[in-house]
Protein backbone atom coordinates (compact mmCIF):
# COMPACT_ATOMS: atom_id res chain seq x y z
CA UNK A 1 0.00 0.00 0.00
CA UNK A 2 1.24 3.80 -0.97
CA UNK A 3 2.14 5.73 1.87
CA UNK A 4 1.48 9.39 2.02
CA UNK A 5 3.31 11.88 4.44
CA UNK A 6 1.59 14.73 5.20
CA UNK A 7 2.05 17.59 7.70
CA UNK A 8 -1.01 19.27 10.00
CA UNK A 9 -1.62 22.42 11.93
CA UNK A 10 -3.35 22.58 14.94
CA UNK A 11 -3.21 26.19 14.66
CA UNK A 12 -4.47 27.08 18.29
CA UNK A 13 -5.18 31.18 19.57
CA UNK A 14 -1.63 31.07 21.53
CA UNK A 15 1.65 28.56 21.78
CA UNK A 16 1.50 29.69 25.25
CA UNK A 17 -2.43 29.30 26.23
CA UNK A 18 -3.81 27.28 23.41
CA UNK A 19 -7.77 28.29 24.63
CA UNK A 20 -9.11 27.85 20.85
CA UNK A 21 -8.00 25.57 17.96
CA UNK A 22 -8.72 25.88 14.46
CA UNK A 23 -10.41 23.37 12.29
CA UNK A 24 -11.84 22.76 8.28
CA UNK A 25 -14.26 20.96 6.72
CA UNK A 26 -12.40 19.43 3.47
CA UNK A 27 -13.88 21.13 0.43
CA UNK A 28 -13.35 17.67 -2.05
CA UNK A 29 -12.61 14.57 -2.42
CA UNK A 30 -13.86 11.12 -0.92
CA UNK A 31 -14.52 13.20 2.68
CA UNK A 32 -15.84 16.32 1.46
CA UNK A 33 -17.69 18.05 4.79
CA UNK A 34 -15.43 16.23 7.12
CA UNK A 35 -13.33 18.14 9.62
CA UNK A 36 -9.80 18.45 9.49
CA UNK A 37 -6.30 19.97 10.78
CA UNK A 38 -5.58 22.04 7.90
CA UNK A 39 -1.96 21.38 6.07
CA UNK A 40 -0.61 19.09 3.09
CA UNK A 41 1.61 16.41 0.96
CA UNK A 42 5.48 16.98 2.22
CA UNK A 43 7.48 17.67 -1.00
CA UNK A 44 10.44 16.06 -1.86
CA UNK A 45 13.16 18.44 0.18
CA UNK A 46 11.08 19.88 2.46
CA UNK A 47 10.83 19.75 6.14
CA UNK A 48 7.07 19.02 7.94
CA UNK A 49 7.32 22.46 9.14
CA UNK A 50 8.19 24.07 5.68
CA UNK A 51 5.31 21.96 4.25
CA UNK A 52 2.84 23.53 6.86
CA UNK A 53 4.19 27.02 6.46
CA UNK A 54 3.59 26.56 2.78
CA UNK A 55 0.49 24.52 2.35
CA UNK A 56 -1.26 27.45 5.05
CA UNK A 57 -0.38 30.18 3.10
CA UNK A 58 -2.00 27.91 -0.08
CA UNK A 59 -4.81 27.08 1.64
CA UNK A 60 -6.02 29.82 4.24
CA UNK A 61 -3.41 32.84 2.99
CA UNK A 62 -1.77 33.08 6.40
CA UNK A 63 1.76 33.02 7.79
CA UNK A 64 1.96 30.70 10.55
CA UNK A 65 4.29 29.99 13.70
CA UNK A 66 5.24 26.34 13.97
CA UNK A 67 5.43 24.99 17.06
CA UNK A 68 6.16 21.20 19.13
CA UNK A 69 5.57 18.26 17.71
CA UNK A 70 2.18 16.98 19.08
CA UNK A 71 2.34 13.26 17.73
CA UNK A 72 2.89 11.61 13.89
CA UNK A 73 -0.09 9.73 13.62
CA UNK A 74 -0.34 6.17 11.40
CA UNK A 75 -3.55 5.42 9.71
CA UNK A 76 -4.81 3.26 7.66
CA UNK A 77 -7.35 4.43 4.92
CA UNK A 78 -8.38 1.86 2.31
CA UNK A 79 -6.08 3.05 -0.79
CA UNK A 80 -3.46 4.19 1.03
CA UNK A 81 -1.39 4.26 4.58
CA UNK A 82 -1.23 8.14 6.44
CA UNK A 83 1.93 9.26 7.64
CA UNK A 84 0.63 12.80 9.64
CA UNK A 85 3.09 15.24 11.41
CA UNK A 86 0.73 17.08 13.21
CA UNK A 87 2.05 20.41 15.10
CA UNK A 88 1.10 22.97 17.27
CA UNK A 89 0.93 26.29 15.56
CA UNK A 90 -0.15 30.03 15.45
CA UNK A 91 -0.81 32.82 13.26
CA UNK A 92 1.76 35.07 12.80
CA UNK A 93 0.50 36.71 10.24
CA UNK A 94 -2.57 37.68 8.30
CA UNK A 95 -6.36 36.24 8.71
CA UNK A 96 -6.90 32.89 8.18
CA UNK A 97 -8.88 33.03 4.89
CA UNK A 98 -10.62 29.77 2.94
CA UNK A 99 -9.57 29.19 -0.44
CA UNK A 100 -10.03 25.63 -0.32
CA UNK A 101 -12.16 24.87 2.86
CA UNK A 102 -15.89 24.58 2.64
CA UNK A 103 -16.31 25.74 6.30
CA UNK A 104 -13.61 26.89 8.87
CA UNK A 105 -14.08 27.31 12.87
CA UNK A 106 -12.67 28.31 16.08
CA UNK A 107 -13.46 25.14 18.66
CA UNK A 108 -12.73 25.10 22.27
CA UNK A 109 -11.57 22.57 24.06
CA UNK A 110 -15.25 21.59 25.20
CA UNK A 111 -16.61 22.00 21.36
CA UNK A 112 -13.58 19.25 19.72
CA UNK A 113 -16.48 16.71 19.91
CA UNK A 114 -19.03 19.19 18.22
CA UNK A 115 -17.75 18.06 14.44
CA UNK A 116 -16.93 15.24 12.38
CA UNK A 117 -13.69 14.74 12.42
CA UNK A 118 -11.26 12.69 9.52
CA UNK A 119 -10.69 9.42 10.84
CA UNK A 120 -6.81 10.03 11.52
CA UNK A 121 -7.38 13.47 12.36
CA UNK A 122 -9.92 11.57 14.87
CA UNK A 123 -6.84 9.94 16.35
CA UNK A 124 -5.09 13.21 17.39
CA UNK A 125 -8.28 14.52 19.32
CA UNK A 126 -7.48 13.53 22.73
CA UNK A 127 -3.94 14.68 22.66
CA UNK A 128 -5.14 18.08 21.86
CA UNK A 129 -7.93 18.40 24.71
CA UNK A 130 -4.77 17.13 27.10
CA UNK A 131 -2.88 20.14 25.69
CA UNK A 132 -5.41 22.40 25.83
CA UNK A 133 -6.45 24.81 28.88
CA UNK A 134 -9.95 25.45 29.52
CA UNK A 135 -11.39 28.50 28.12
Amino acid sequence: MKTIKVAAAVICDSLQEKKRIFATARGYGDFKGQWEFPGGKIEPGETPQQALVREIREELNACIRVGDLIDTIKYDYPSFHLSMDCFWCEVAEGDLTLLEALEGKWLTKDELDSVQWLPADLTLIEQVRRGMEDA
